[in-house]
């Protein structure tokens, strides 16, 4: 069947050419349609409980994505005039924002006081130009005693204070409501530097985070994949030295890449970071097939076979292999699609599609190019001499290899167990990302990103105000600033002492909760009344008062450092508050619980796809006991890549989780070529395994190594990404990829003269072509 294929594409090789371009052409054409989503939410399944419970949370109170300016003069004083004359003239603009519901800064903070049996509430620094030296100490005294400010909008030392913006993205148009935040952020931020020299301005919060993973994404688009695209035309040109087989092989990716991400267009796919990563992958993986297309084409032209035949004879013997490779590939991504993460999910299925096309062109396109294009090989001697070198090495080696090799395997993979399963969020972007730096620094000056909301229920209305539910909040308030991770908690127990405090003459005695529930409603009253638009307590409260929010900020944390807080949390509620429904969410939380739920699924998915490659491998070998003989250089090298990561990082999280699944698809092909190769030796030239296992080197050795080389330049490139989850992922597939060669040059002949004792048998259909049977 696929012989007439070839003979049809050889008679006609320019009809071929130009339905391609133009399939080619139509289907790219859906690229435009492809956008990059700038919302962490992208992250997670609309199954997935961590989200839901945040997205129950937001329903509840106002929403609580933000854009933090953190403000930090060179000169480290907050609490001038001029300083908080800036401060207070951004805290305006701040609500030209797209989308902003609330700004809360130190200048427009509600400081109620009593003035003899009123409650007065006004803007902490209502006009800084007239604030004498006195009025700006009591001001600065204020704010860093305050609980509900300090460490969240002013620094211990009052050296850095922050201006936080609360937006309400509406979700009609997700693809341009962040860019437009963004933009309109840093046109305030450039503003206020101009007129605020010796003031740095940094950008953080969750909306900057968004808008960090669709410029991460664009800027390796941008710098990464022309870096891999010319890493691969000088690889190819280098080592095969044919300047017609370098154009080939490249338009071969170009319409790989081209027509997988219009159809993605097409069909409705965004581009998130994981998934901006896909052309890469594409480019990377599609020239493999050309490769060893080519490299029997030209062992056959250099022994005097005419082009037109060579053609033939290469697609004869690479056909099936060739299919095989590229069909367990696509397996190995598709199994992908058992991420709980849908991005993950996204680029298993691009690659994957990417990788089908790629075998299509392969033996289509890529002979009608080869056929039509001018292409002339000098017959020197066979280059297969340093490949033949290695081969008799292995042969003589095998008795100690096997178990060298096998010792150092199950060595490496002891450390497997080791690594932990972890992430870090914020660390999901390089330090030469803005937003990282910011992070960083707010880290260092006021207080980390890592914050918990959690939203506590009295099952009654007005409940609230109940003095044994404040009570408990007050307790639980209390027990959060006593652990080591917090920086501050936002609760509303704070507001009602202070409120209690005021209503009787400011009496320092007094700050203490209401003794009864009128008290605490008619204070909350009260102070509401006197709140401005957009500074109520809607962020605290429900309508029906009865249930609140506190909102604890931590430390910067790992994942497995806030799923155990956040049981500690729990395990407090179920000892000293049982009678109270509780829900604990927020983004950080739900990146920490991804990982592991990712982990979860793909094991499932790799084994899925690890049962589906096996009887694959078994049918088209025509030999189970083969097929189960390459489980093992098709497990062991995700296995040994694992182990080594322990070396390396030694943290395994959201990015990590899919890689196993990923390469076992790709490392298949490695032991599919040098099997398949060695079966034909054994079956059609009756050779012995030792003799086979010499074929098997001469004809296929220096394909596998070069496409190995391609791969992992390819995914090593992918490693420079300044988003490290793509970063990790390219680094490990890299490692993984390269453990695959030497298992399958160092562990896998010697392992099939060890297993491999049947007599020999000539089958039916014995070569045909002779000289065609010692190439790949």
């Amino acid at each position: 069947m696929h012989q007439k294929l070839t003979q049809f594409v050889l008679k006609h090789p320019v009809w071929i050419i130009l339905v391609t371009i133009l399939f080619v052409v139509v289907a790219a054409s859906g690229a435009q349609k492809l956008v990059f989503k700038s919302d962490y939410r992208v992250f997670f399944g609309k199954e997935n409980p961590q989200l839901n419970a945040y997205e129950a949370i937001q329903k509840i109170y106002n929403k609580s994505d933000n854009v933090a300016f953190i403000i930090a003069p060179k000169d480290g004083q907050i609490f001038t005039r001029e300083r908080l004359e800036a401060i207070r003239q951004l805290t305006e603009s701040s609500w030209q924002i797209p989308f902003s519901t609330r700004v809360d800064s130190i200048t427009n903070y509600q400081y109620s006081y009593a003035e003899g049996d009123d409650l007065i509430v006004e803007d902490l620094a209502l006009n800084p130009p007239e604030m004498d030296q006195a009025a700006l100490e009591h001001a600065k005294q204020i704010a860093i005693r305050e609980p509900l400010l300090r460490n969240k909008l002013i620094s211990p030392q009052a050296h850095v204070t922050v201006v936080n913006t609360t937006v309400q993205l509406p979700g009609i148009n997700p693809v341009e409501e962040v860019p437009q935040i963004a933009e309109k952020v840093r046109e305030l931020q450039s503003q206020f530097m101009a007129k605020n020299p010796d003031v740095e301005v940094y950008l953080s919060g969750m909306v900057m985070m968004n808008n960090s993973f669709a410029e991460a994404s664009k800027n390796d688009f941008a710098t990464l994949v022309p870096v891999m695209f010319l890493i691969v035309v000088l690889t190819i040109g280098l080592l095969l030295r044919t300047v017609t087989g370098t154009l080939s092989t490249v338009l071969i990716i170009i319409f790989s890449i081209v027509t997988t991400m219009g159809i993605a267009g097409w069909s409705g796919f965004f581009l998130t970071g994981p998934s901006a990563s896909a052309p890469t992958m594409i480019m990377t993986l599609a020239v493999a097939d050309c490769i060893h297309i080519l490299s029997t084409m030209f062992y056959e032209m250099r022994h005097g076979v005419e082009k037109r035949q060579a053609i033939l004879d290469s697609l004869r013997i690479n056909y099936q292999p060739v299919f095989l490779t590229s069909a367990t590939t696509a397996i190995g991504f598709l199994s992908m699609n058992f991420s709980d993460s849908p991005p993950f999910r996204d680029l298993g299925n691009l690659v994957a599609m990417g990788v089908l096309f790629a075998f299509i062109f392969s033996v289509t396109l890529f002979p009608a190019l080869l056929a039509v294009l001018p292409l002339k090989v000098k017959a020197h001697k066979e280059r297969g001499d340093r490949m033949m070198h290695f081969a008799d090495f292995v042969v003589r080696s095998r008795r100690w290899l096997l178990p060298a090799t096998s010792l150092a395997m199950i060595f490496i993979m002891l450390f497997l167990p080791q690594n932990k399963l972890n992430d870090d969020f914020v660390k999901y972007f390089d330090t030469s990302v803005p937003f990282r730096q910011a992070t960083d620094f707010m880290q260092e000056n006021i207080s980390g990103m890592t914050t918990m909301e959690i939203s506590i229920d009295s099952g009654q209305s007005s409940g609230i105000n109940n003095p044994a539910f404040l009570q408990k909040l007050e307790q639980l308030s209390n027990w959060l600033r006593e652990q080591p991770e917090t920086d501050h908690v936002n609760t509303l127990s704070d507001t009602l002492k202070r409120l209690n405090r005021n209503m009787h003459g400011d009496n320092p005695a007094w700050y203490q909760l209401p003794d009864s529930q009128e008290l605490s409603a008619q204070y909350l009253l009260l102070y509401e009344m006197s709140l401005p638009y957009g500074l109520d307590l809607n962020n605290q409260l429900n309508v029906d008062k009865s249930s609140t929010r506190l909102v604890a900020t931590f430390d910067n944390m790992t994942s497995n450092e806030q799923i155990e807080l956040e049981q500690r949390i729990r395990n407090w509620f179920k000892v000293n508050a049982p009678e109270y429904k509780v829900d604990i969410a927020s983004p950080a939380l739900m990146f920490a619980h991804i990982g592991q739920r990712n982990i979860r699924s793909m094991l499932l998915g790799v084994t899925f796809a690890l049962v589906l490659i096996s009887l694959l491998l078994g049918v088209a070998l025509k030999s189970l006991r083969f097929g189960l003989i390459s489980l093992l250089p098709n497990l062991t090298p995700a296995a040994v890549g694992f182990g080594a990561w322990y070396f390396i990082n030694g943290q395994v999280g959201l990015a990590l989780s899919v890689v196993a699944g990923m390469t076992l698809g790709i490392v298949v092909d490695d032991t599919v070529h040098f099997l398949s190769k060695y079966l034909r030796a054994r079956r059609e030239r009756n050779a012995g395994p030792h003799e086979a296992v010499r074929y098997a080197f001469s004809s296929v050795g220096r394909a596998l190594w070069i496409t190995t080389l391609v791969l992992v330049c390819g995914f090593m490139v992918l490693a420079q990404s300044t988003f490290k989850v793509n970063a990790d992922m390219g680094l490990l597939t890299a490692l993984t990829i390269l453990i695959a060669l030497a298992i399958d040059f160092l562990f896998l002949p010697p392992l099939l003269m060890k297993l491999d004792t049947h007599p020999n048998t000539e089958t039916e259909g014995a070569i045909k072509n002779e000289k065609a049977e010692n190439v790949a």
